[in-house]
């Protein structure tokens, strides 16, 4: 228990303590910081209670030189966190003068991109959703390609377009051939969608030419966060063939700000779906690492007040676990770095209220999504705003992520002929 106020349903509970990077007006240097309740411990105020072996990174902008140390340090920093943040550690709770300068509420703080991404990677390991977009696109006979069960799909995407959360996203113009018997056409997209994700910090890297092992895949996770992978169904059809996503995925990604570490996550550990066939030696580990985390999205259309929750489901659905993820992505001697993201792919369960995509919520576009009031959608309209939150569910405390949001704005005029 610690001497902040944390009510049972905050996400950020001192069983969380989730890292992030943020300024504040009185001073616009972005430096590190640790969410508890409602508020914002500043690190570089109080690092005289920390490791000292952690000093140098956590005076950095970003969180990269922190996420390039070792699990041990990682885990004695959140320990001393947890021991400064204690309801019975005097220090800081004694201490009126300089609670005043560690403290800062999250409600008037900037959140920022909590590490310099220099690589992002976007996997594809939900098997119902893989399902779901086969069957739409190949039919029920043919919906999963023959290598998808035998190692994890990704490809890369853009890092540049990565952005924190809240951050506003412009609706991509694009070639699309809505007619297939006519040539393509440009535009701006007409089908704008979404995509649940959660994904994953690397923490340290490895040499180029050397493979990560999955035994060992874990010490290289920082942590996690959520994401919206934001989609333009009518260009992604247009122009995958045959080398994937380009121009309909990289106009911009949403992430939450607030990492969760692993040891946070751990107690939430899970067995992952029984995966057959057996995956190749490289891909096999025996420990449970898929979790338990409860993912929302709501959608705030531009014409409503309120929002409307449009999926529920869950990252236990997951087929692939991060390590194995991690693992296939080092095999053949590519070497990731601090900070680098790698995400999960849309998350879907078997149910339609737990479809990740508007795309499977509305079948391509074959039915409606009730927003209440009247309001009804397919695919994403000017001004709608979509908010994902996902947590895990302790005993009277939640380990929580917190919210990714993003708001779509109409396209550039002055990109369209």
């Amino acid at each position: 228990m610690s001497f902040i106020e944390v009510v049972p349903e905050n996400h950020f509970s001192i069983q969380n303590l989730p890292y992030g990077v943020f300024s504040s007006a009185d001073n616009p240097k972005h430096r590190i910081g640790v969410a508890i309740g409602v508020e914002i411990l500043d690190l570089s105020v109080v690092l005289s209670f920390l490791p000292p072996e952690v000093h140098d990174a956590l005076k950095q902008p970003t969180l990269n030189s922190f996420m390039g140390l070792t699990p041990a340090a990682w885990t004695s920093t959140r320990n001393s966190i947890q021991k400064l943040l204690s309801a019975h550690e005097p220090s800081l709770r004694d201490d009126k003068q300089l609670r005043a300068k560690a403290f800062i509420k999250q409600s008037v703080a900037v959140m920022h991109l909590p590490a310099d991404i220099g690589d992002y990677t976007d996997f594809y390991s939900s098997k119902d959703h893989a399902t779901n977009v086969g069957i739409m696109f190949r039919g029920k006979d043919n919906a999963l390609m023959p290598n998808w069960v035998h190692l994890p799909v990704g490809y890369h995407g853009r890092a540049s377009s990565v952005v924190v959360s809240g951050t506003a996203i412009r609706r991509p113009c694009g070639q699309t051939r809505p007619d297939e018997t006519q040539p393509p056409v440009f535009g701006p997209s007409k089908l704008m969608d979404i995509e649940l994700e959660a994904a994953f910090f690397t923490g340290a890297g490895n040499e180029l030419g050397s493979a990560i092992p999955i035994g060992k895949a874990h010490e290289h996770i920082f942590g996690m966060v959520l994401m919206n992978d934001w989609s333009a169904r009518d260009i992604q059809k247009w122009e995958y063939v045959p080398l994937g996503p380009f121009l309909g995925k990289s106009f911009g990604t949403s992430i939450s700000p607030w990492v969760v570490t692993m040891d946070a996550l751990r107690p939430f550990r899970i067995p992952g779906p029984v995966q057959d066939p057996t995956p190749l030696p490289y891909l096999r580990h025996d420990d449970p690492f898929s979790f338990d985390i409860r993912l929302e999205v709501a959608i705030k259309a531009a014409e409503s007040s309120d929002a409307s929750t449009v999926c529920k489901s869950n990252f236990k659905h997951m087929y692939w676990t991060m390590k194995q993820q991690l693992a296939h992505h080092t095999v053949n001697g590519c070497n990731v770095r601090p900070g680098d993201l790698m995400a999960s792919g849309t998350i879907s369960g078997q149910t339609p209220d737990s479809f990740g995509s508007l795309l499977e919520m509305t079948w391509k576009g074959s039915k409606t999504i009730d927003l209440g009031n009247g309001v009804t959608r397919k695919f994403l309209q000017d001004g709608d705003e979509v908010i994902i939150t996902g947590f895990c569910q302790g005993d009277g405390y939640r380990v929580g992520f917190g919210s990714c949001t993003g708001k779509i704005l109409p396209a550039l005029q002055t990109a369209i002929p």
